[in-house]
């Protein structure tokens, strides 16, 4: 369903593993077994087996989801959900060619109390989309069935396989100079604040505020630029900065934070764009610029790479 690597047979004998487990043990201890450990009116409570007509529920989602019939696929959703679920799913399924899932194991279980019934699901699912993207997803999903046989609520947790064409949480290769005991290493998104200091910084540029940009560098913060020039970024020159200017337009294309898996969260960010500088006597300086602003531990910018192009002739 729409909404990290075991192959599909580890995965699935995992499972089986596990299901034969469960079933054993709540057909020995017929009445419950298991614990909800979380917080909340349901701490403590127990499990027991749900019905067939639950697991039929679920099958008949698999199916209709797989055609890709919307009208369907909302037949076996309780009204509320459906009415929520209707428009996200027929886009989804619209925008793929064929999708196809696959449950190879379901089993419905009951906590203590509740008319409802979880229907634990272990599937495949194959997506090619219409605009040529391509994955296949393992998939464990929770359909929540209710007295009436309607799935009222929904959860997923996915593994990718290393063989997915996107997606990933890791991907391409750092190699620097070749000697880093890094070289070779995957690299990952960083999320630590750097867009946003980064859009942050673009609007102090743009009202050439010198001395508010200085806050998201280190006092000792180095530029060297597209001409090969080194500047050191401190106060002193944040604020002599825009003295020539009449005014900048720096604007942002896009923004890629990265950084070396498995390392400290130092981060690397290459920054896409177009700035202009007026000067005072009427002086235009335009180009595109390709940047890689370097955040150290504490999330200041230590250091900029500066790469520029004249603009495209039209």
């Amino acid at each position: 369903m729409k909404n990290t690597t075991f192959t599909r047979n580890t995965f699935q004998v995992k499972a089986i593993v596990c299901s034969i487990f469960l079933s054993s043990t709540l057909f020995l201890n017929a009445q419950s077994a298991g614990i909800f450990s979380g917080t909340g009116e349901n701490n403590g409570k127990s499990f027991s087996m749900g019905t067939d007509a639950a697991t039929a529920t679920v099958q008949k989602i698999a199916k209709a989801y797989s055609a890709k019939d919307v009208d369907l696929l909302m037949t076996n959703y309780s009204e509320e959900f459906a009415k929520n679920a209707y428009e996200g799913n027929k886009k989804w399924l619209e925008s793929m060619t064929t999708i196809v899932m696959d449950p190879y194991m379901i089993i419905p279980v009951k906590m203590e109390g509740s008319e409802d019934t979880m229907v634990l699901t272990w599937s495949v699912e194959d997506r090619n989309s219409a605009n040529g993207s391509k994955e296949k997803l393992n998939l464990m999903e929770i359909f929540t069935v209710d007295k009436d046989h309607k799935v009222n609520n929904f959860s997923q947790w996915v593994r990718k396989p290393e063989t997915n064409e996107f997606g990933l949480n890791y991907g391409g290769k750092f190699i620097g100079d070749g000697t880093s005991e890094y070289s070779g290493s995957a690299l990952v998104f960083s999320n630590r604040g750097e867009v946003e200091a980064i859009e942050k910084l673009v609007e102090n540029y743009n009202k050439m505020d010198g001395k508010a940009c200085a806050t998201a560098f280190t006092k000792d913060a180095v530029l060297v630029d597209s001409e090969g020039n080194k500047y050191i970024l401190d106060d002193a020159t944040w604020a002599a900065t825009f003295n020539d200017y009449k005014e900048v337009s720096w604007k942002i294309s896009g923004i890629l934070p990265v950084k070396i898996q498995n390392t400290d969260p130092e981060s690397g960010v290459t920054v896409y764009s177009r700035e202009k500088r007026v000067f005072k006597d009427g002086t235009v300086w335009e180009k595109e610029l390709v940047e890689q602003f370097y955040f150290n531990m504490d999330g200041k910018i230590s250091k900029v790479d500066q790469y520029a192009r004249n603009i495209p002739k039209k």
